[in-house]
């Protein structure tokens, strides 16, 4: 079997990469890695990859004057090993338009939330405050808007009396990564697909749920 050729963008420690990569040595693995890319050379998950014995690259997006000319290095920087797929794993950048049409169907994302529901930044704090019993978060498609592709997957978090934001993030972490495996599994094999703007599943409308 021929596997998907992932590439891999990083901001900060890369805890879901460490999953990714132990995932990717698996035997049923339709997956491998074969480049880490992060836009802060300070970021520990360029270590994890070298460790792994994967090709490591730092794109600093500081040492550009304007967002278009960090979107254009990096797409080239992207180009040169051809990807079949690009996960973005704490990757805290947002990608102009021109970008992500550029590798449309071929980019995910995962956000600790469950999409739709408090898109951005402050999650869990967000969470808390508005009364939600449940959180979690989401494995999605990566479009031009913010947290707002088709979603692949989903697992769920119960929110407990007296969770602060902390406490939250913890548990939603732990559920990112058993989710974020299973969901570029399921892409890189072909299960998963985005068709017309629609997640599909086996074929079907839906995703993957996960329990937490």
């Amino acid at each position: 079997m021929t596997k998907a050729r992932v590439l891999v963008l990083i901001s900060g420690g890369g805890s879901n990469l460490q999953t990714l990569i132990d995932a990717s040595r698996t035997s049923e693995s339709a997956y491998d890695i074969i480049r880490v890319i992060s836009n802060r050379p300070d970021a520990y998950g360029l270590q994890r990859a070298e460790q792994a014995g994967i090709t490591a690259r730092c794109l600093d997006h500081k040492a550009f004057k304007e967002r278009g000319l960090f979107d254009a290095a990096l797409a080239q920087m992207i180009d040169e090993v051809s990807p079949d797929l690009i996960v973005y794993a704490g990757f805290m950048r947002i990608m102009g338009a021109d970008f992500v049409s550029r590798y449309e169907g071929r980019m995910i994302n995962i956000h600790p939330s469950l999409l739709p529901n408090f898109p951005g930044l402050h999650t869990h704090a967000r969470a808390l405050e508005a009364g939600v019993t449940i959180h979690g978060c989401t494995v999605h498609w990566v479009t031009a808007g913010v947290d707002e592709g088709a979603i692949i997957g989903q697992a769920g978090v119960p929110i407990n009396p007296g969770d602060t934001p902390d406490d939250l993030a913890a548990r939603v972490l732990l559920q990112e990564h058993r989710l974020y495996p299973v969901c570029v599994q399921a892409v890189a094999s072909g299960r998963a697909k985005l068709v017309d703007g629609r997640a599909l599943l086996d074929g079907k409308p839906g995703g993957i749920a996960l329990l937490g």
